[in-house]
């Protein structure tokens, strides 16, 4: 399973260095320009060739809402050409550089600096892979390192004029985004839910190994999405209660929709670790009973045993017949003696048996 992996600078190297990251998905960078009436899409392949000054000028003085998006991994110097562009802080730089920060929200002159992370599942399990947004008075710039881009259903809304994004102002298109992300932990949890059913299922089977395997292995990704979900509520809550120029008052109502939304998953994780946890110790204790079982077993087994090793063991001593002493053992030269001693031990388990069977030992 993908945890937070955190890429880091030397320690002492100057803040707001930029570093090229270690990534072999290339960047591609989506510019969106929008307003009530108009709508603009175009790829950049490189802000410096395809987004001078004089261009990005003429974006931010329209009263059109403008977004850019890069997707996979940004080089150091599209970052430093954004950030002189718009303005960026060289911290809020490395930080979208520097993938798996913790989710946060900053602000920096009149722009709001913010950090999210979009569970994904995979192969090996859930990863988080980093989102970071920079929002200002009529723009929107997001990063995402993924290999796909995750806000196609918003740009889809956006072409469609479906819903209000094209009427409201780029704090609206960032809930939008954020919104989709805090909203992609429910079809996470409703497989987790399946997941779990199975398991309580297959425990009232045969639970082996293999099911302890898969319990860890669930409770691990339910807990590395409490950690996703929980800082993000946290932040929208922020959010809420601040007052930040960048965020509309009229917008903060879907915020806190959005926010109930995390409250939600987050409910809902706690209910499934809860419950993974009574499943493990359904699983050790049916593990305890089935070795229960088998030692029962094979002390019924043992205890059955124990008259007749003795009975065989006193006649194994093989004392002949001596008939000058009172103690001499007559069976060994008895001609009935060896059905006799068979039958006596045979009566003896059967004894047992029915005593065992009485008491509901077996």
């Amino acid at each position: 399973m993908a945890l937070f992996t955190k890429r880091y600078h030397a320690p002492g190297t100057l803040p707001g260095t930029l570093a090229a990251p270690v990534c072999e998905v290339p960047p591609r960078i989506a510019l969106v320009e929008f307003g009530p009436d108009t709508y603009e899409e175009r790829l950049i392949a490189s802000p410096a060739e395809c987004l001078s000054p004089e261009e990005c000028r003429a974006y931010l003085d329209s009263p059109s809402i403008t977004w850019i998006h890069v997707e996979g991994c940004v080089t150091p110097d599209t970052l430093q050409h954004l950030g002189g562009l718009f303005g960026l802080h060289p911290l809020a730089l490395e930080d979208v550089l520097n993938t798996g920060q913790r989710t946060k929200l900053e602000s920096y002159e009149g722009q709001l600096f913010l950090v999210m992370h979009l569970p994904a599942q995979n192969r090996a399990g859930v990863e988080a892979q980093q989102v970071s947004f920079f929002l200002g008075h009529n723009y929107l710039i997001s990063f995402h390192d993924g290999e796909t881009d995750p806000f196609e259903p918003v740009r889809g809304r956006l072409r469609r004029r479906a819903g209000r994004l094209r009427d409201r102002g780029a704090d609206y298109l960032l809930y939008g985004l954020v919104d989709l992300i805090v909203d992609q932990g429910f079809p996470l949890l409703e497989d987790y839910g399946e997941q779990i059913e199975s398991i309580e299922e297959a425990l009232l089977d045969d639970p082996d190994k293999a099911l302890l395997n898969h319990i860890h292995r669930l409770r691990r990704e339910l807990l590395l999405l409490r950690r996703l979900i929980w800082p993000q509520s946290e932040v929208l809550r922020q959010l809420l209660h601040e007052d930040y120029p960048s965020v509309q008052d009229q917008t903060k109502v879907f915020l806190r929709d959005c926010h109930d939304h995390a409250l939600h998953i987050l409910d809902l994780l706690e209910s499934y670790r809860e419950m993974t946890t009574v499943m493990l110790e359904a699983y050790l204790s049916s593990a305890s009973n089935r070795l229960n079982e088998a030692m029962r077993v094979l002390t019924v087994i043992a205890t059955l045993f124990m008259p007749l090793t003795f009975i065989v063991g006193v006649y194994g001593m093989n004392f002949s017949v001596n008939e000058s002493s009172p103690w001499a053992m007559p069976e060994l030269r008895w001609a009935y003696g060896y059905p006799v001693v068979w039958g006596v031990m045979v009566l003896i388990g059967i004894a047992m048996l029915f005593y065992f069977k009485r008491r509901k030992w077996f």
